[in-house]
């Protein structure tokens, strides 16, 4: 085929072993002198309780407080408060972990015991991650993402700063099959995360106008003056109508508020084949990725940003990406903003050797405008040296970019009218759940598209063997 040139597409859980119990200590010793257990920070309790009062307070709404009256309001509070303080203690108590290997094993429980034994080969992303009351203690959350997770496996919440660096570097070192990090002696200080070689920080001023480059800041004046309109028909200003009114335009600028928040200082880099990122104000966080894992980039250019050249980099670790539902929680983040020269830079250090300004993209054929009659010309598909390439978007545009030893299979779908126009779609597949899709490409050239697919993948995924083998 003359349009796709180039060449070729766990382990067990063992069962909880006896172990001992909590006797009077932070650890106790384990049978055949085993990594003792280690406890979450004392702390935690405190943290998962304040946490609990906002979800109680929530929970009631203001219609609660208008029925029952202020003192009634905070007797609930106060008792829902308590008790969920307790069972966090009760939890604390009861929750250890410890490195057994290659496992990572957590255990929990208190009448039913539950031990989660998660092995690091399989870990993708280990985030550090410090709401702010943990930044208001010192304290903070270590999240992992494993293939095939489809959301945070055993988040360590809270940990000390310093022991949440130390026990994500030697996580990230057992699971690169690097030697182990030793565990620092008690009352040592845990070895110095490594500096790293910077690639970019985002300016705050970028940032916060990109944000006002958005449907939501476009709409929020139309927003503001409804809910005013709405409030002043009332014709009341009870506390009750006041905080409706608060919370209407809250949800109206929540989105790119919450942009602004997670993203803020947003800062890149690249420590040998691992990326760190650094973002966040009120709950920052550092995530650690390494290269090998990242299974798509996908390059965003949102219609208003055009004007100023800029675009927007994500990423995609295996199993984790598409399952999660709230976007603050997936490690995605390669740059909330850029121009195209940052996008070419930060491109070719997680992709080596891709040139975002120089990848191949053809259109489907000329009869797919049936389908497609505003469209067609805005998608795309080709072969690069390294990546399979899958444009879309009219209004906002997208590059999806799939590193061939990251493709798991390749699909080739037909609906009813592209049977008729003899067109068919194109999936490569990752561990990601997402990948990338050529739509409406002619039937033959779909084929033998997925022949090259196939055979590039395998190609790919044997020369990756061999190189870290």
């Amino acid at each position: 085929m003359a349009g796709w040139p180039g060449p070729a597409g766990p382990g067990p859980w063992p069962p909880p072993g006896p172990g001992p119990g909590w006797p009077g200590g932070p650890t106790s010793p384990a049978p055949g002198g085993a990594e003792p257990r280690q406890r979450l920070h004392p702390l935690s309790p405190v943290l998962h309780g304040a946490k609990s009062l906002v979800v109680v307070i929530a929970g009631l709404s203001w219609s609660t407080l208008s029925r029952v009256g202020f003192g009634w309001f905070a007797v609930l509070v106060t008792i829902f408060a308590a008790g969920a303080t307790v069972l966090a203690v009760v939890s604390w108590w009861n929750t250890g972990y410890h490195v057994v290997g290659r496992e990572l094993r957590v255990h929990e429980g208190l009448i039913w015991r539950r031990t989660r034994a998660i092995p690091l080969e399989r870990l993708q992303a280990v985030e550090v991650v410090r709401p702010l009351l943990a930044q208001l203690t010192g304290l903070a959350e270590l999240r992992l993402e494993v293939v095939g997770g489809g959301k945070t496996e055993a988040p360590l919440a809270y940990l000390g700063v310093a022991e949440a660096v130390a026990l994500r570097q030697r996580l990230l070192a057992v699971a690169g099959r690097a030697p182990e990090v030793v565990p620092p002696a008690a009352g040592a200080p845990p070895p110095p995360a490594p500096a790293g070689r910077r690639l970019h920080a985002v300016r705050n001023q970028d940032l916060l106008v990109s944000q006002l480059l958005t449907p939501q800041a476009f709409l929020l004046p139309f927003g503001v003056a409804f809910v005013v309109a709405q409030f002043l028909s009332e014709g009341s200003w009870s506390f009750i109508a006041v905080a409706s009114t608060i919370t209407a335009m809250a949800g109206v600028v929540l989105q790119p508020v919450r942009r602004v928040l997670d993203d803020w200082s947003f800062r890149l880099d690249r420590d040998d084949d691992t990326l760190r990122v650094h973002n966040g104000l009120l709950e920052t966080r550092v995530q650690t990725v390494p290269l090998h894992r990242v299974q798509t980039v996908r390059v965003t250019w949102p219609l208003l940003w055009r004007m100023k050249g800029w675009l927007r980099l994500r990423l995609e670790v295996a199993g984790y990406s598409a399952a999660e539902p709230d976007d603050r929680n997936r490690p995605d983040r390669l740059l909330p903003v850029g121009d195209a020269r940052t996008g070419e830079l930060i491109v070719a250090e997680v992709l080596s050797g891709v040139r975002l300004g120089a990848l191949p993209s053809a259109p489907p054929p000329r009869r797919a405008r049936w389908l497609r009659p505003l469209t067609r010309t805005a998608v795309g598909a080709g072969l690069d040296e390294r990546v399979f390439v899958a444009r879309s978007g009219l209004l906002t545009r997208q590059l999806t970019l799939v590193p061939y030893a990251r493709i798991q299979s390749v699909r080739v779908t037909q609906g009813p009218a592209q049977r008729r126009l003899r067109l068919a779609t194109v999936h490569a597949d990752t561990a990601g759940g997402s990948g990338a899709a050529a739509p409406d490409r002619d039937l033959a050239e779909a084929w033998d598209l997925a022949a090259e697919l196939t055979a590039r993948a395998h190609a790919a995924r044997h020369a990756d063997r061999s190189r870290r083998h």
